[in-house]
């Protein structure tokens, strides 16, 4: 789901976003870096397993997911990491480790950590390691619906 589906998605729904390409980067704080962004305004998805559903956890680029907060928000009984083995195969067409944080357009339910809800803007990878996108947050939330996750990272 590379940025033309992206695109064509949020141009259906009249979303305004920015395109930004940047060298090669593979792990969020080296997006962040290339970008020129702070780390805590740069959300990276981390999929995860909870109660053996894949589930996509968006969190600021320097945090780790807080497992017991996701337990705890979605009342299941598991909450773990997903190995690439598990998901690679739902995002064929994106970059592994840079799928854009839409899991409701790859049928995941999405978790996203307060501390992104506390910014305007949202920045995520499009799909591929060297591009991101830039949108207003109140968008993306009315877009993916979210569950809030309190205290969502750990540091």
């Amino acid at each position: 789901m590379p940025l033309r589906q992206l695109s064509n998605y949020l141009d259906t729904h009249n979303i305004h976003y920015q395109t930004r390409n940047h060298i090669p980067a593979f792990t969020a704080q080296e997006v962040a870096q290339s970008c020129h962004l702070s780390g805590y305004h740069l959300a990276k998805t981390v999929i995860a397993k909870v109660d053996d559903e894949m589930v996509m956890v968006v969190t600021p680029a320097t945090e780790k997911v807080n497992f017991t907060e996701l337990l705890s928000e979605s009342h299941a009984h598991t909450a773990e990491l997903a190995s690439e083995d598990e998901f690679s195969e739902r995002f064929p067409k994106c970059d592994l480790g840079a799928m854009p944080p839409f899991g409701n357009l790859f049928g995941m339910k999405v978790y996203v950590s307060e501390e992104l809800t506390e910014s305007e803007v949202i920045a995520f990878n499009s799909g591929f390691s060297t591009e991101i996108v830039t949108m207003d947050f109140a968008d993306y939330d009315r877009l993916v619906k979210p569950s809030i996750i309190r205290h969502g990272t750990q540091h």
